[in-house]
């Protein structure tokens, strides 16, 4: 098996892991307040660090960035990612939700133009006008019932989106412990602040729930290092979009989701303009080779 090969099923195996945990926290149903469940998962999650530390790197560079502003407004972003994601899974079916998600390729796009400067051609425009075509096809509003969760996918994806632009910006000038850490200890702070006035014990179902949230997310980001270490990140980068495989698949299983014919027009579009901008991204600007997000 190639490196490019063993890369891509790694991909494939971190985004599947992502899309399990996201599954615990629908079974949750609400039942822990969602800052208790941020705290939980992120607390969780720092067992990943002790195998993304590479050697040579200090335990303090999770908390002496070389970019405090930047490291902060990550903190910041990773904090609402991690809540929008919360809120979309444990109130829209998973398909719905990752449809949502998916739109940060295209906030990254934009965002690349207002933050960074960076001229986008022709084509991702219209990738990005299809992408919003794909989230009206998918709200319709004034047609149906929308709810907290519908914004809660949409700030998820925005958020994400701006956390990698925010890697663009300082490029390889940061430690891979920093660049990974810096979500987890943001959720830490945010979460541990605002839960609380709701903090309520856990039964051993939730409990186990919780874990299998925390310790497969965990899972997926060292799964994802191991990918991008093995091949291009660029390569690795597509797999994302097997999540709506395992969406589709965990909805009917476990929850009996109903999508209709409507919401997977849109999520066909949202995921068509996406997937195209990544590609189209690797192709105009080859950033995937000067963002070294998990290399070492």
């Amino acid at each position: 098996m190639t490196n490019a090969h063993r890369g891509v099923l790694l991909g494939l195996a971190a985004y599947a892991s992502f899309s399990f945990s996201d599954a615990f926290i629908k079974l949750l149903e609400g039942r822990i307040p969602v800052f208790q469940l941020m705290f939980m998962g992120a607390a969780l999650s720092l067992l990943a660090l002790t195998l993304v530390k590479q050697p040579g790197e200090k335990w303090r560079y999770l908390v002496q960035p070389r970019h405090r502003g930047i490291y902060a407004a990550r903190m910041l972003s990773g904090a609402v990612n991690n809540l929008g994601a919360i809120v979309a899974f444990t109130h829209l079916p998973m398909a719905e939700a990752f449809a949502l998600i998916f739109l940060m390729p295209i906030f990254v796009t934009l965002l690349s133009v207002l933050v960074l400067g960076e001229h986008v051609g022709w084509r991702r425009w219209l990738a990005v006008i299809a992408g919003f075509v794909g989230v009206l096809v998918v709200l319709r509003p004034g047609f149906r019932e929308l709810n907290i969760g519908h914004l809660g996918g949409i700030a998820c994806g925005l958020a994400g989106a701006c956390s990698v632009v925010l890697m663009r910006k300082v490029g390889d000038d940061e430690h891979r412990l920093t660049l990974v850490g810096t979500t987890i200890i943001g959720n830490l702070l945010v979460a541990g602040a605002l839960m609380w006035p709701d903090l309520r014990a856990p039964t051993g179902m939730q409990w186990s729930y919780a874990a299998g949230f925390g310790l497969l997310s965990a899972l997926g980001v060292v799964l994802l290092m191991y990918a991008t270490l093995a091949t291009a990140v660029n390569r690795v980068a597509p797999t994302q979009y097997s999540q709506m495989l395992w969406a589709v698949w965990l909805g009917w299983w476990l929850f009996d989701d109903y999508v209709d014919a409507w919401t997977w027009l849109g999520i066909a579009i949202i995921l068509g303009a996406g997937l195209f901008t990544v590609l189209r991204e690797e192709r105009v600007t080859g950033w995937w080779h000067r963002m070294r997000m998990l290399l070492p």
